[in-house]
């Protein structure tokens, strides 16, 4: 079934076909090989998305797994779908991807889930779908407390140098180039940029 017959529950009319839902009416005579024709391409075309349609899902099947977890579950939170919200951080290279393992209050349906959020984020929804959910699993290597950074009401920091690490000029044919290597607050050395 094409999508616009499934959205309208009626065959599109294009200038090739312009006829009511069960009716097949030829406008020219003289021109029926041609629109025979062009019925035909449009039927095959239709096959070949069907079947790369069924391919892409059978690949995506693959991969997918049904995930479900246990009420009082420790399950990472993927931060992608929430950046604007939750964390913003320039750069995504040193940018993190799932924020601190949160409690598993209660399961809302089949794929949704309600997590127990600290009192700093109040602003955000814990019901959350089960994609952007990832299972802990407890290590006693994993250092869990985060470092004290200040947020402000829109859940944002601003990231301050500390300390100039390293300093060099970069020569290319006509002109010099100054890089840094700056030590932010609440970073690393590792992370210095």
């Amino acid at each position: 079934m094409a999508p616009y017959e499934a959205l309208y529950g009626r065959k599109c009319r294009s200038l090739i076909c312009w006829d009511e839902i069960g009716e097949k009416k030829i406008l020219d005579p003289t021109a029926v090989p041609w629109i025979e024709e062009v019925r035909e391409k449009v039927k095959l075309i239709c096959q070949r998305i069907q079947t790369i349609q069924s391919s892409q899902k059978s690949y995506a099947d693959n991969r997918r797994k049904d995930l479900q977890f246990v009420v009082g579950d420790q399950v990472f939170l993927t931060i992608t779908p929430l950046k604007a919200s939750l964390i913003t951080v320039r750069g995504k290279k040193l940018q993190l991807r799932f924020v601190e393992p949160y409690k598993i209050l209660q399961r809302v349906r089949n794929v949704a889930y309600k997590l127990e959020l600290p009192p700093s984020l109040p602003q955000i929804h814990n019901v959350f779908h089960v994609s952007i959910l990832k299972k802990y699993h407890p290590d006693p290597s994993h250092v869990l407390q985060p470092k004290n950074i200040e947020i402000d009401e829109a859940l944002t920091y601003k990231e301050k140098p500390m300390k100039l690490l390293d300093h060099k000029v970069k020569e290319l044919r006509n002109k010099q180039i100054p890089l840094v290597k700056v030590l932010w607050r609440n970073h690393g050395v590792e992370e210095a940029t």
